[in-house]
């Protein structure tokens, strides 16, 4: 049986749901607890309601982005488990990072015909861990954080903030450069040409952004859908 056929069982529709539920739930508690906490801050119901009714606005950005990767997502790991994992997370990037990883990790590709069960079942555990990890580092040391930063950065949080945004390029890099060899093979060059497109898409939106920042949010879904054209474009060239 295709593994697909399981990514989108019944089954683990009604294992997602559960947990997608939660989050609602707890989004609501939150919305309702900061609201009534609107007096403490000086800050009338009238005041609250709008900028509650902001914030919903200019989350729709960030929401079209994290949307589009789970399209991606949804076409490897199915529809159930990528709308629960984006659901808790939200990270689109990192979600698809890890997704990516268990799959190199298993000396495969992502969106190789080969990939199957076992796979899926790898990048859901990848996946799963990676946020567990989140949030056993948050619920054991959150209180000791403050010294570790200071230690590592001197005091200096634009130093700390050079080391966390070098370690995620690094990272990234690793991935995009798996993309570059691509290239070197005609049957997989599509995937090489996407990359390239995406990246040039990210780098002039990003100069756009600084004039329109509003844009900012849109950009990874913008690039996304700009890399994914380019790759249908090339291949079928």
């Amino acid at each position: 049986m295709n593994y697909i056929n399981t990514a989108n069982s019944t089954a683990l529709w009604l294992s997602c749901i559960p947990v997608v539920v939660i989050v609602a739930f707890q989004a609501i508690i939150f919305s309702k607890k900061a609201m009534n906490s609107a007096d403490l801050v000086d800050l009338n119901k009238q005041d609250a309601k709008k900028a509650f009714t902001v914030g919903a606005l200019s989350a729709i950005g960030p929401a079209l982005g994290v949307f589009v990767v789970m399209l991606g997502l949804m076409s490897v790991i199915g529809a159930p488990l990528s709308w629960m994992r984006l659901a808790i997370i939200g990270a689109a990037p990192t979600e698809l990072a890890a997704a990516n990883m268990s799959a190199k990790a298993m000396n495969i590709e992502l969106t190789s015909p080969e990939f199957g069960l076992i796979h899926f079942a790898n990048a859901a555990w990848v996946m799963a861990l990676n946020g567990s990890a989140w949030l056993f580092t948050t619920g054991l040391f959150s209180h000791k954080l403050d010294g570790v930063t200071d230690k590592i950065s001197g005091g200096d949080p634009k130093k700390l903030g050079i080391l966390m945004v070098s370690a995620m390029c690094g990272a990234f890099s690793y991935l995009f450069g798996k993309e570059l060899i691509k290239g070197l093979d005609p049957k997989t060059r599509p995937f090489m040409v996407s990359g390239i497109a995406a990246a040039v898409a990210m780098i002039i939106l990003d100069k756009v952004a600084k004039k329109y920042p509003k844009l900012t949010e849109y950009n990874l879904g913008i690039a996304m859908v700009v890399g994914m054209a380019a790759g249908v474009i090339f291949k079928r060239l």
